[in-house]
Parts: C-alpha cells; structure tokens; sequence
C-alpha cells in the first residue's frame, strides 16, 4: 500500500491531508473546552448545535463547488480554502459569545466542503492506474482513522503543557502546512468538457446530483450513505451512554469503545486494497451493510439485556464491526464515482457525494440524539437498526448483480480501433445525450 508514496505528487497531497486532519482534531478538542468556558453546563447543547451548522454548511457549500470547478485552476481552490480555514481558526480563541462560535463554525466548514471534494477528485488523476487508487482509498481510510485516535491524545499531552486557546494555533498551523504542501505539488490538469457547456448557475450545482440520480450504482451508493450513516450516529452520540449510563463503566473506558471502532476500521482499510483486486466493489460494499444490520442486532441484544459483565466485550465488539462495515462501503467509494462520472465532471459528482452523504448524517445524528434521550436507547437501536436495514435493502434493489459495470473512463494501453474503446465511448455518450435526460447539463458546471 505505502508504494504509492513513491509518486511525488500523491506524498505531497497526502502528506497535506494528514497534517490538515490534525489541526482538525485539535480543533474540536478546543472547540469543546471553549464552549465549556462559554456556556458551562450548556455545553453539550452548543456543541450539537456547532454540529448541525456544521453538516449545513457541508450539505448546502458543496453543491456550489461543481459551479466554481470549472472556473478556477483546482490549485487555487486548495489552497483558498485551507488559508480560509486557518483564517478562522486563528479568530477562534477571541469569541466571547456563542453566536460567533456558530458563525466561524459554519465558515470553517464551508471552506472544508470546498477543500475536500476538490481533493478527492483530483487524486484519480494523479493515480489513473485503478490499481494505485484503490490503495490510495485505503490509505485516506486510515488516515481518518489514525487521526481519531491520535489528534486527542496530542491534545491531551498538549494541555498538560499550555491552555486549550494554543491548540487553535496548531490547528492554524495544519492548515498553512497544508497549502504549502498543495502549493509545491505538481498537479495534472484537469479534463476538458467535450461536449457543449449549456445552463445556468442551478444547472451546474446541480449535475453532480442528477449524475447520481440517473445511475444505477450511484443511487445504490446514496443507500448505502444512509445505512452507514444510522451505524455512525449510534457509535459518535450514544458512545458515552452506553458506557456510562447503561453499563455503569468509567470515563476512561469511552475512548476505549470509540477506539474499538475505528481499529475495525482500520483492519478493514488495510485489508482491502487486495480484497478489491479479487473482488467487485459491489461484493464487498453489500456485505458491509449486511454486516452493519447484523451489529443492530447485536447492539439490540445488548441493550435489552439487564445486566452480565459479557455486555462490555459484546459492545466493543459491535463497535469494532460497525467500524469494519463501514469502512467496507466507504472505502471503495471513490472507485465507483472515477467509474461512473467523465473525467472532466469528478469535481461536481464527489462535491454531490460530499453533500448528499453528509445529509444523510444530518437526518441520523438528531434521531440517534433525540430519540434516544427521550424514548431510551431500545427506541434508537430500533429505529436506527431499521433505518439502516430498509437502505441496505434499497441498495441491493438499486444495484442488481447483472447491472453493467460503470463506463470506465481511462483505457490506458489499448488501440485506437479497439471494440471496447467504441463501446465505452458509446455508452458514455449514451449517459450524457439520450439514455440519461437527467444529465442534461451535466458538463455546464464549467
């Protein structure tokens, strides 16, 4: 996996990935302490609030990143958004009131769902082999996952030297390291449209989505988005209920359930760039959500139960699997979209992807809240359970096993004559003139 290295261009991204993922994590271990100081017992409220601006901002900016794609070099993009993201966290230390914690929140995310679209779609340019990708998908996994366990452990041994306002600082300094990292890539450009750019502004920020609307696979996808989604809440907003309330565990043992799910995730990332080369994406992302309804279950068992010291194994050991399922369907995600969608439209169709997953978790992080403080956690295993149960279902009957793989869109190495470049460009135009109406407009987001 860590042979993709090699290439300069991809250590330099990723490299500006990693150090930008931990200024993140030291933010929001900032961001807590902050909203201690200005809302004390109100905390928790302030802080689900700053996430809910925060799943608007990505649900509402990154539509709008298929508009300007086209219009700015992707280098720009990049870097703009990680000097705006270390803009606001410098601002961060001096709020005095709540209504600013939300209003830099929504700013730094905005700046986020700029950053990251525009990332994902042009790393398959610089690996076009499907192969490298694939483990450059991993990679990214772990990456994320690493980064949920070490950013807090860096905070904490920061704290124990300087107040919590330094960590911003930090968080300041992964972003310009960022941009000085995308600044000194060699990125390649981007795809030319070859077909006539017709629409206005909506038509542009919305192409993305249509792309997903009208392919088969890709609304398997969205499915498949809801169902990790209803995993994810469970695990990030009743973590600490199950281990302190129901189980009656210490403080310290939170982390260690939070941990048991991203190791799972972890395992799987590592493992599955040798899996995919065996395997369909289709095989490995549908059984990640069987496995997904399966871990309901057992949550199920567990909470019903009364009481047996088994139920702390049997906890972690769900989370481990949510976190293993997860990552099956999240990992070969970008595969099917740099399949699905022309080279020159991948901006527009991860910046749909970015938006329409992350509101999928705008819908399941309040159910998993609410419901369970108002109804009890039974009520939100089985809702959620069910939520993620009807998405897989949905998935499967979105994407059935006989469908046509995606239009693969390089064909490094073959002839100019060869069938299967005509078929390919048949089927592509296809998709963009008259099987797909849909698509109509999906190029004018240049």
């Amino acid at each position: 996996m860590l042979s993709i290295l090699h290439n300069r261009t991809y250590r330099r991204l990723f490299t500006a990935q990693v150090v930008a993922l931990t200024g993140t994590g030291l933010a929001t271990v900032a961001l807590a302490l902050l909203a201690y100081d200005l809302a004390g017992a109100d905390a928790g409220s302030v802080l689900g609030t700053a996430l809910a601006v925060k799943m608007v901002a990505y649900v509402v900016i990154a539509p709008a990143v298929g508009v300007v794609a086209g219009r700015l070099p992707r280098r720009a993009l990049l870097v703009g958004a990680d000097l705006t993201r270390a803009g606001v966290a410098l601002l961060l230390p001096f709020v005095d009131q709540v209504w600013q914690v939300y209003v830099l929140i929504f700013l730094l995310q905005a700046a986020s769902a700029t950053f990251t679209p525009t990332f994902q779609a042009v790393v398959p340019d610089v690996l076009p082999a499907e192969r490298d990708y694939t483990r450059a998908l991993s990679l990214s996994r772990l990456a994320y996952d690493l980064e949920s366990l070490f950013s807090p452990a860096l905070a904490a041994a920061l704290l124990s030297l300087i107040t919590y306002n330094w960590l911003f600082l930090g968080t300041v300094a992964g972003f310009l390291a960022s941009a000085a990292l995308v600044t000194s890539a060699a990125l390649p450009k981007p795809a030319v449209a070859t077909t006539p750019h017709t629409g206005g502004a909506y038509a542009r920020a919305t192409a993305g989505t249509r792309l997903f609307l009208a392919v088969p696979q890709l609304r398997a996808l969205l499915a498949l988005d809801l169902a990790v989604a209803a995993a994810g809440a469970m695990v990030t907003v009743n973590s600490v209920v199950y281990v302190r309330e129901l189980l009656g565990r210490s403080v310290g043992d939170v982390p260690l359930a939070l941990g048991a799910f991203g190791a799972g995730s972890m395992v799987v990332a590592l493992l599955l760039p040798r899996v995919l080369d065996r395997v369909a994406d289709r095989t490995v992302m549908m059984r990640g959500a069987l496995l997904l309804t399966a871990g309901f279950v057992a949550l199920g068992v567990i909470t019903a139960a009364d009481s047996g010291s088994w139920r702390w194994p049997a906890l972690l050991a769900a989370w481990a699997a949510f976190g293993a399922a997860c990552s099956m369907v999240l990992t070969p995600t970008g595969r099917l979209i740099r399949r699905a969608a022309p080279a020159e439209a991948r901006t527009s169709a991860f910046a749909a992807q970015f938006s329409l997953s992350h509101s999928c978790w705008l819908l399941t992080y309040p159910l998993a809240g609410w419901l369970g403080a108002v109804a009890g956690l039974r009520s939100a295993v089985l809702a959620l359970g069910a939520v993620a149960l009807a998405a897989a279902l949905l998935a499967v009957r979105l994407w059935p096993v006989r469908e046509p793989s995606p239009v693969e869109h390089e064909h490094a190495g073959l002839p100019a004559g060869h069938p299967h470049l005509a078929d390919a460009r048949r089927v592509a135009s296809g998709w963009r003139h008259s099987h797909h109406p849909l698509l109509d407009g999906l190029h004018a987001h240049r």
